[in-house]
């Protein structure tokens, strides 16, 4: 099953991702992870992309989906995969057709700009190991203090109020148009968020019918 998540900065794409690779024994593919995997290892794509980032340019949506073309082709997405980070506008999804990119299933984790700014301000950090935390759902022992290493607790730019605030107009306006994308070829599941991940999760299974 080759599979999108859909959802705003904060719906829990990634988290939801690591349980649907595992329940479903197919990978992941972060684009973020992707792109600078292959500017490490220098592929030809790669090597477009380091031109684009060295010059402190956006790298193009054709290199990109380059890069994505040359990791689906490896052995390990052969049963199918769940794409994380593209498309993130509709010119992106229109390209990656074109490029014979298809998807099975678009799940869309649907949740609102309110829980959103709640769980993103009340997400911590450890400056030392990078563990994370959240002041209400999973709490350090000792506030501000990392159970782990003992490192200080803060608070990342991305989840201020202001860039969470900044981020949701730039979702609404480039990347929740996929969803009617998506809808029109018969391949859109939304899923409304749920009290805890587990839930969320068996609702998302429920709706690719496992």
């Amino acid at each position: 099953m080759n599979l999108i998540l859909l959802g705003a900065p904060g719906a829990g794409k990634g988290t939801q991702a690591e349980i649907l690779c595992r329940e479903m024994k197919i990978p992941t593919i972060s684009t973020g992870n992707i792109l600078r995997s292959a500017v490490k290892n220098g592929t030809p794509t790669g090597l477009k992309a380091k031109a684009f980032m060295d010059a402190g340019k956006l790298v193009p949506d054709e290199v990109i989906i380059g890069i994505i073309s040359e990791r689906l082709a490896e052995d390990d997405c052969k049963n199918g995969y769940i794409l994380d980070g593209v498309p993130r506008t509709i010119a992106q999804a229109e390209a990656m057709e074109k490029a014979g990119i298809v998807f099975d299933d678009v799940v869309s984790i649907e949740i609102s700009d309110e829980a959103i700014m709640d769980r993103m301000s009340g997400r911590r950090v450890c400056e030392s190991c990078g563990a994370s935390y959240h002041l209400v759902a999973v709490p350090p022992k000792t506030p501000g203090i990392c159970d782990h290493c003992g490192g200080k607790l803060v608070q990342r730019h991305d989840d201020e109020p202001e860039t969470v605030k900044a981020r949701l107009e730039v979702y609404h306006k480039e990347t929740e148009p996929l969803k009617d994308f998506y809808r029109v070829r018969g391949i859109l599941k939304s899923v409304e968020n749920q009290p805890t991940v587990t839930e969320t999760s068996q609702a998302i299974l429920h709706a690719l019918g496992r």
